[in-house]
């Protein structure tokens, strides 16, 4: 990763200590456990990672990138009880479509933290009232327990200010909600199943980042994908207004969004047939199937 600063990096590795429990803990899984794998199976593209690929396949030859994964779940067939399956931690509110499809093509942001980023009180209106002063429609998936400690209560007067141009649904079918032509930019924490399919979906996103690998996420999508936007850490109404009508009305967003649908269509092409992603995938299953006969 080029350039990268100390803040770039997975937050259980953020150390300068070469000692720290958990960076010999990673090194000791890439140089002796990984190895001893029969195969890697990474959720991703060639063309998206490929220098940190071509460094990985130097010493694991056996690497399969077969992603994005999400949209090969659509290839089930609904009469396969394998279709029924599904991961959601939260109850998805299934009206919330109705209001999306009374929007304008590309003028709605998506806010959604994930299942399980935490903020405080403060982060909370920060981000409510930057979202209401940008002036723009926006649909916020905000879970119950996303303020640390208590409820994630907004004020009646924040409330009244969005009436007819937000909506704050408890949880959405993300994928459906990402390929909703009225969504025109995301805010998110970039945890990567929300950053491979916003772009498999070709969305632009604002980029606030909690902890994990969402760090670095964000500085590809910002400083190498070119198709994000980062908001900082300590959330202030201001700056969340300012990036948000940057990416929604700003030249930024233009190139932002221009970027977004090249990433779309890379995405697309690794998964259909012959892509990279399509002759990964019969690759590792030839592999599997020859693990079996033996």
């Amino acid at each position: 990763m080029k350039n990268a600063r100390l803040r770039d990096m997975p937050t259980f590795i953020q150390t300068t200590d070469p000692d720290d429990i958990m960076v010999n803990i990673n090194i000791k899984q890439c140089e002796d456990d990984a190895p001893r794998a029969a195969g890697i199976i990474l959720n991703t593209f060639d063309d998206l990672e490929h220098e940190a690929l071509q460094a990985i396949l130097s010493r694991l030859p056996n690497t399969y990138t077969v992603g994005p994964i999400s949209p090969l779940v659509h290839c089930i067939p609904k009469s396969d009880p394998i279709a029924s399956i599904g991961s959601n931690l939260w109850k998805e509110d299934t009206g919330c479509m109705e209001w999306l499809d009374k929007q304008a093509a590309g003028s709605v942001v998506y806010v959604n933290y994930g299942s399980i980023t935490t903020m405080t009180a403060e982060q909370l209106l920060e981000f409510a009232w930057g979202l209401a002063f940008s002036r723009h429609p926006f649909f916020w998936v905000l879970r119950g327990d996303v303020v640390k400690g208590s409820g994630a209560v907004l004020p009646k007067e924040f409330l009244e200010e969005i009436e007819g141009r937000g909506v704050i649904v408890g949880w959405c079918n993300q994928e459906d909600v990402l390929a909703h032509p009225a969504i025109g930019g995301y805010l998110s924490h970039c945890g990567w199943n929300s950053t491979i399919e916003s772009i498999y979906e070709g969305v632009p996103m604002i980029c606030w980042p909690f902890f994990a690998e969402q760090p670095t996420n964000c500085k590809y999508l910002c400083n190498q994908w070119g198709m994000g936007i980062e908001v900082g850490g300590n959330v202030k109404r201001d700056e969340v207004e300012a990036v948000a009508r940057e990416l929604m009305e700003g030249e930024k967003g233009k190139e932002m969004r221009k970027r977004a649908r090249e990433w779309k269509d890379k995405a697309r092409a690794a998964i259909n047939v012959g892509g990279s992603s399509y002759r990964n995938l019969e690759k590792l299953a030839e592999q599997m199937n020859q693990i079996k006969r033996n």
